[in-house]
């Protein structure tokens, strides 16, 4: 009996043929995948590597950089995750895995975990901080609105700044507000009102929806957009317990698009009113000025120096003639005090100057520059001056006698 000879496969083959059955099953083609993710890894190039796991088994599985951009959140490992998908073999390594065409959080949305992420990640990187608010003008002449051009919320806006503050000029930049690319339209529509300057304050939002709708508010794009103007920004996105992420970000959170027009100008009515009430404070203040420096010239026109200036005159005359007598009088008795002050400093200063002693028949005797005051002092032979009265006397020493 002819028996055939075995096949005999390369691992090539081996590899390739495993795969085309993998790949020929349809069960294996299109299927639901759940479990956790773990041994996660971002490739630079899009890419994203993972294991997925449960309590007994894991499989190792890969998701390509096109599918991975339309996550609406970043994987972390220990993330419980539903998945679709392939199965299918990489013949290089021999090993089976899991292509990832879609992938979901297990249990909780995308959009709410891929909300808390980019919230807490703008947090710790200070863009919610209080101290990068900045303040809305009182009186904004330009206010700028980005919002799509044919929704409710325009009209809501124009009306409230028509009605409000109709001195102010509105300048809308149409902006997309939903869907593909709406993120980066209102980030441009930003960017654009800072380069050319083109308002005082910003009204950045759109009237209410689903959170799909209202997700291009919770872009990172248009977060660092806002935070980034030299405008001072107000965001009102939907309805009033609508929050997104550009609501944290701005220098102002309003409940809805009539409220943030409300907000950015003030009331014409209530500026009325206070110019009026102030008006009336200026008039009373004026009219106690006058009346309170009329009693005081009243009172002066009564003063004796005004009935009688004669008298009051002659009175300061008298005042006058007094002062100036006692002042002659302090002053020589000032001088007769300094002469006899003089006097004495005088009397001492001739009681001890030594010309007073010259006079008296003393002399002084000098050698050289030296005031000579003992006999041993001197040599036979040096030359002396001696100081007498009316003069001076110069010397030679013949001979020195000590007693």
């Amino acid at each position: 009996m002819y028996t055939p000879s075995p096949k005999i496969y390369t691992v090539n083959e081996l590899n390739n043929y495993t795969k085309t059955l993998l790949e020929s099953d349809d069960n294996l083609k299109h299927l639901f995948v759940t479990g956790e993710i773990s041994n996660y890894k971002a490739h630079y190039s899009g890419h994203l590597y993972m294991t997925i796991k449960d309590e007994t088994a894991a499989i190792k599985a890969v998701m390509f950089a096109g599918n991975a951009a339309k996550l609406r959140f970043s994987p972390e490992n220990g993330m419980k995750v539903l998945i679709f998908g392939t199965v299918s073999l990489f013949p290089r390594d021999g090993s089976y895995q899991l292509y990832i065409n879609d992938m979901q959080p297990d249990g909780i949305g995308a959009l709410s975990i891929a909300f808390e992420q980019l919230k807490k990640k703008l947090s710790s990187e200070g863009l919610f901080d209080p101290s990068h608010k900045k303040p809305i003008p009182a009186f904004p002449q330009r206010v700028g609105v980005i919002t799509s051009s044919t929704g409710a919320a325009i009209r809501d806006i124009f009306n409230v700044l028509g009605r409000r503050y109709p001195a102010a000029e509105i300048v809308v930049r149409p902006a997309q507000v939903q869907g593909d690319g709406a993120a980066e339209d209102i980030a441009k529509a930003i960017e654009e009102f800072n380069i050319y300057k083109g308002a005082d304050v910003l009204i950045v939002g759109r009237g209410g929806g689903s959170v799909e709708d209202l997700w291009a508010f919770n872009e990172e794009v248009v977060a660092r957009a806002v935070f980034e103007s030299e405008i001072p920004v107000i965001s009102a996105v939907g309805h009033e317990t609508d929050y997104t992420i550009c609501d944290f970000v701005a220098d102002l959170r309003a409940p809805t698009p009539s409220a943030a027009a409300e907000l950015a100008v003030p009331d014409c009515a209530e500026l009325k009113s206070q110019l009026a009430g102030y008006s009336q404070q200026l008039i009373s203040s004026v009219k106690n000025i006058i009346s309170n420096e009329r009693s005081r010239l009243v009172s002066i026109g009564k003063s004796g120096a005004l009935k009688d200036p004669v008298t009051k005159l002659n009175e300061n005359r008298r005042e006058l003639m007094y002062l100036g007598e006692r002042l002659c009088d302090l002053t020589q008795n000032r001088i007769e005090a300094d002469k006899m002050h003089f006097s004495a400093l005088v009397g001492k200063l001739e009681v001890l100057s030594p010309l007073s002693v010259i006079a008296r028949g003393y002399a002084i005797v000098h050698k050289g520059e030296s005031l000579l005051t003992e006999a041993r002092d001197l040599n036979k032979g040096d030359e002396i001056s001696i100081r007498l009265n009316g003069g001076k006397v110069t010397a030679n020493v013949t001979e020195v006698c000590e007693e």
